[in-house]
């Protein structure tokens, strides 16, 4: 077997990925396209007008990984990059690890404080940020404990990774690996409580790419990738980067907050094939397309993830776009999406079925597999799985269990036809009068009112002592928030839910707290 390649081998169910002895997985999703003829292709499209071929790509690539071997980096050194998504991204992730680093994308839209804890927790070797992040990176940098050894901007003057890639060689041996070296990181995005920083292999990538990419959704060389969701996301990083590029496609970058009308126009000018949003941005959505039709004729699906995608916003999104929204759940720890509707198979109100390559179990208390139509605690296993936590032991011997499992965190059932559905984080569930409530339930109900844009369910304790359910509601009209409208409300919930779900207390707000990847962080309306 060549160093550096992976062998497919689609006769086996499901496939069986072979990794040469010495691999580096740079070649395989950078280096592999020049060989197959791709150079002159498209391989990076941005909103600034900026077209990336497979050899610019390449080249820069290695001129980014000479930067940093220049630098005097030592291997395995973390390169921490607070990027936006744009085509140096790519480049520094890429040339990281070709050169034998390890890339450590963070959120775009932290504070400070949570960059000098990821800075000081990972001991990284070197910092990249783009100049609009810099009123908060710099800070963290001075405040930091244990200071990088390197730290710069992506662009503008004096010394920045830009100025060295054009002084840098274009050509750069792969560091010599394993598929099952570490290869970089992911931050958890914090839902809970502090980050951990997820290590990943050089395989990983392959392994999403493969399993959901092309053998779940069907990604293949003709696509066109727009992803709302952002590159520092797990889920970003394969729907912008690693799916385009495994199977030689293209990615859209648009390195802006995503809004309704930035992502219309992003896809009636690109006109991508796949579009990847959260429910979320998908209800917002809603709301601008009930004002006026936008042009959607080049997308084949639409993919949602970071949180369980409600039925109601299904069945609107259909109605107003003739499209099919392909919902499913991943996490930073498993890479990508483990659970997923299929294209011709997708069932409203659930995650889907196992995705090609992973096996789910939901589990009680007690261990034990429960039996279809009964909640418990979803497992996972698959070859994506991050190895550890860093410089956090307890948590990674209670998520990455030793026979493979990975306890998602997440509460699921199964219904007769092998659908999950979604109950809430195994922390957000409640016992209301002895009974066992999902959060998620209400929610999905509460945003069928039409008056009704997001809502949130969390457990809180009556005078008597007793837990019962208490809404938080963003409103269409948040000029409509009334008594009279409480009341609406609870009586539309009464519609449909046993008693012991009905919201006891309604709270009007104007925002949800929220992680940057869309995930309501249940634990702060708790505590307010």
């Amino acid at each position: 077997m060549r160093d550096h390649s992976v062998v497919v081998d689609r006769s086996a169910k499901p496939s069986r990925l072979a990794f040469a002895p010495n691999f580096n997985v740079a070649v395989s999703f950078i280096d592999r396209h020049l060989a197959e003829g791709r150079g002159a292709k498209i391989a990076i499209r941005t909103h600034a007008g900026r077209d990336v071929t497979y050899a610019e790509l390449a080249r820069e690539t290695n001129r980014a990984g000479n930067a940093l071997k220049a630098l005097g980096l030592a291997r395995g050194d973390r390169v921490l990059m607070m990027v936006k998504d744009c085509p140096e991204f790519l480049f520094a992730f890429w040339g990281a690890i070709k050169a034998g680093f390890v890339p450590v994308p963070i959120n775009t839209l932290l504070r400070a404080t949570d960059y000098q804890y990821m800075i000081e927790d990972s001991g990284a070797g070197a910092v990249l940020y783009s100049p609009e992040f810099a009123s908060e990176v710099e800070p963290a940098l001075a405040k930091a404990a244990k200071k990088p050894a390197h730290a710069m901007r992506i662009e503008g003057e004096g010394r920045t990774l830009v100025s060295l890639l054009a002084a840098a060689s274009d050509r750069l041996e792969p560091a010599p690996a394993q598929a099952s070296d570490d290869c970089f990181w992911l931050y958890s995005s914090g839902s809970t409580g502090r980050p951990k920083g997820a290590v990943h292999a050089h395989r990983d990538m392959v392994v999403t790419s493969q399993y959901y990419g092309v053998e779940t959704l069907g990604v293949v060389e003709s696509d066109i990738c727009f992803s709302a969701a952002k590159l520092f996301f797990a889920y970003g990083l394969g729907n912008a980067m690693t799916f385009p590029l495994w199977v030689g496609g293209t990615a859209v970058l648009y390195d802006q907050r995503p809004t309704p009308d930035s992502t219309f126009a992003t896809i009636e000018r690109f006109r991508p094939t796949l579009y990847f949003g959260v429910p979320t941005l998908y209800a917002a959505q809603l709301q601008a397309l009930e004002k006026g039709k936008r042009d959607f004729s080049s997308v084949r699906y639409c993919v949602s993830a970071g949180e369980a995608l409600p039925a109601n916003v299904f069945a609107r999104w259909k109605d107003l776009t003739g499209l099919t929204i392909l919902d499913g759940i991943g996490s930073t720890e498993a890479l990508h999406i483990f659970i997923s509707n299929r294209p011709g198979e997708a069932m409203p109100g659930t995650s889907g079925r196992e995705v090609t390559g992973y096996e789910a179990k939901i589990i009680n208390d007690q261990g034990q597999t429960v039996t279809r139509g009964h909640s418990g605690r979803l497992l996972i296993r698959g070859l994506s799985s991050a190895k550890y936590y860093w410089n956090n032991k307890e948590r990674t011997a209670q998520t990455m269990r030793a026979d493979g499992w990975l306890d998602t965190g997440d509460t699921y059932e199964q219904d007769a036809a092998g659908y999950f559905i979604y109950c809430g984080r195994s922390d957000d569930m409640m016992k209301v009068g002895g009974i066992w409530c999902s959060p998620f339930e209400i929610e999905a109900k509460l945003i069928e009112h039409p008056k009704v844009l997001e809502a949130a369910v969390v457990g809180r304790q009556d005078p008597d002592g007793l837990v019962k359910p208490e809404a938080w509601i963003v409103l269409k009209s948040p000029g409509e928030a009334t008594d009279a409208l409480k009341d609406e409300v609870l009586k539309h919930i009464k519609t449909g839910l046993a008693p012991y779900k009905y919201p006891r207390w309604i709270n009007f707000v104007g925002e949800l707290p929220k992680t940057a990847t869309g995930k309501i962080q249940r634990f702060k309306l708790r505590s307010t």
